[in-house]
């Protein structure tokens, strides 16, 4: 990319490649990244003249933009401009004073927003779409293309072609303040890329809803400027983030729209899902359908090397997943069937009294670990309970020890996720291998403290290393070391050994973090109990009661 001196204007640095084909100029307000400059390539734009933050760019810079593609041997110019009053006057001037230059100069006006139900005067505004456009005409300029059918192709392209916006936030304009006010619990419809308001103020909806709500607005056949769509039809599907949303919920509401298109019996040719046109920080989504036929779809496949264009597989974008088969485990050591004496039932109420505290205490986990980590240890928990609650409604669990443990720690590797599952997994498969072939109460403490070893050689740090459960359980195996001794009441050693544990987790406070998360965070910020010590204090206290 070249700037041309002067201006706010940027070309393809190999404007002599453009000698005999037509050039395409686009732009209009900055606070759109990465339109317009984004699109600028073979393939795509030729240039583009860029304004102050949602403000038209000046004639002279559009008209300087016309005449460096003239010199260059351009066959023709076309000016892409999205509906906007500013946009069209001074690309409009601009034009006018080209052509009296001698310029074959025309423009295409792309006015694709389905938001208004009656348009007014100035007509539908130009908004996401406007980069399909960008694309269309550019593969046809590539390929030779004279300025004639570009301009036709391009408008029967823009007539075929709806977008409709949805937010959750406003946006503003660098030292200003928003452009309007929307409450927590509250999402605007029908937006457009400037930060004015929509058409319809609604409360918060789930992915699945707001985009059937948005898919509905925009094909309504009572509304002006919407779009028809008819079962098997096919459509180009643009998932635009507005500025503000994370690629995790982008990927949500694509999902979701592919979803609702194919219920409708709408196939989706391609989906491109990213950041096209933002509006500044706006946490919102716009969503484009252009009709297709195989010569459209074949323009938006050719090769460009505009950077912000994503390198899209060339293929449809359906609900249907494509899976190669897992590969299967390996022959493991038998185990004891699961039994149904009073050993099971026993098992059965400890673990569901596990369960139950350990959803209880959800909220709490979570809140502990906002100050240390990424506050999801209450989640991570709790996803462990109900994995445990499936599994014991699936087949009733072992009553023998080592079988029990290492059961739970299949349970836990596969459905806890994070630090956590590995971590209880580690302890509990090494504590299943200590326990094969004992039972009586020395054999419990000697399966603690393998645990402990074990979760030792994969994590950095001792006792003392505020790493999420290990402090708790060194403080309760040296409690339960007491059952070594003859006569030891197993019960009373338990109580001493949660007592510890809980005092262990509230010690935590006081110490500065060697690992995981939290060890990344000032300890001064650190001023709660780790919350996975907590958890352990509570997982053992629910052993006890």
């Amino acid at each position: 990319l070249r700037l041309l001196q002067g201006h706010r204007v940027v070309l393809r640095d190999d404007l002599p490649a453009i000698r005999g084909r037509v050039a395409l100029l686009s732009g209009g307000g900055s606070g759109h990244e990465p339109a317009h400059a984004g699109y600028v390539g073979k393939g795509m734009l030729t240039g583009v003249v860029a304004g102050a933050v949602f403000a038209s760019p000046s004639v002279g810079s559009v008209l300087a933009a016309i005449r460096a593609v003239a010199r260059a041997g351009a066959a023709g110019i076309l000016l892409i401009v999205k509906n906007y009053t500013g946009d069209r006057l001074n690309f409009g001037m601009a034009l006018e004073r080209a052509r009296a230059e001698g310029a074959d100069v025309r423009m295409a006006v792309v006015g694709d927003d389905c938001a208004f139900a009656t348009p007014g005067k100035a007509g539908r505004r130009g908004i996401c779409g406007t980069v399909l456009i960008h694309k269309v005409a550019g593969a046809l300029a590539e390929a030779g293309a004279s300025l004639d059918e570009i301009v036709e192709k391009v408008t029967a392209a823009a007539r075929a072609m709806g977008t409709l916006g949805l937010s959750l936030s406003p946006c503003s304009i660098p030292g200003s303040k928003p452009s309007f006010q929307l409450a927590e619990d509250e999402m605007e419809l029908g937006l457009g890329i400037h930060g004015e308001a929509g058409v319809r103020r609604m409360k918060v909806l789930p992915a699945d809803k707001a985009v059937e709500t948005m898919l509905e607005h925009m094909t309504d056949p009572s509304n002006a400027s919407h779009l028809s769509l008819t079962p098997g039809s096919s459509v180009v599907l643009v998932v635009n983030n507005l500025g503000g949303l994370s690629c995790l919920e982008l990927g949500i509401v694509a999902g979701a729209a592919v979803r609702c298109l194919e219920s409708r019996g709408i196939r989706i040719a391609r989906a491109l899902v990213g950041s096209f046109m933002t509006a500044l920080e706006m946490a919102g989504v716009s969503l484009t359908l252009m009709l297709v036929d195989e010569e459209l779809v074949g323009l938006i496949d050719a090769k460009t090397t505009a950077v912000a264009w994503p390198n899209i597989p060339a293929g449809p974008a359906t609900t249907r997943r494509e899976e190669v088969p897992a590969p299967t485990e390996g022959p493991r050591e038998p185990q004891d069937e699961p039994g149904t004496g009073p050993g099971t039932a026993r098992v059965q109420r400890v673990l569901e009294w596990v369960c139950s505290t350990l959803l209880d205490i959800q909220e709490k986990l979570n809140e502990l670990d906002r100050g240390a980590g990424d506050g999801d240890c209450g989640h991570t928990h709790a996803w462990a309970a109900q994995a445990i609650r499936e599994w014991m409604r699936s087949r009733p669990p072992p009553a023998a020890p080592a079988q029990l443990l290492s059961a739970l720690a299949d349970v836990l590797l596969e459905q806890m996720g994070g630090s956590s599952g590995v971590l209880y997994g580690l302890f509990l498969t090494a504590a299943a291998r200590s326990l094969r072939g004992c039972g009586d109460s020395p054999a419990w403490a000697d399966a603690m403290d393998a645990g402990i070893e074990a979760m030792q050689r994969s994590v950095p740090g001792a006792p003392n290393s505020r790493f999420s459960q290990l402090d708790s359980l060194c403080a309760a195996a040296q409690a339960l070391h007491s059952l070594r001794s003859p006569g030891a009441d197993p019960l009373q050693v338990l109580a001493a050994a949660v007592q510890s544990a809980e005092a262990a987790a509230e010690a935590t406070r006081h110490m500065e973090a060697g690992a995981g998360r939290a060890s990344y965070i000032r300890s001064s910020r650190l001023e709660q109990p780790d919350p996975g010590a907590v958890a352990v204090a509570a997982v053992l206290g629910a052993v006890l009661e």
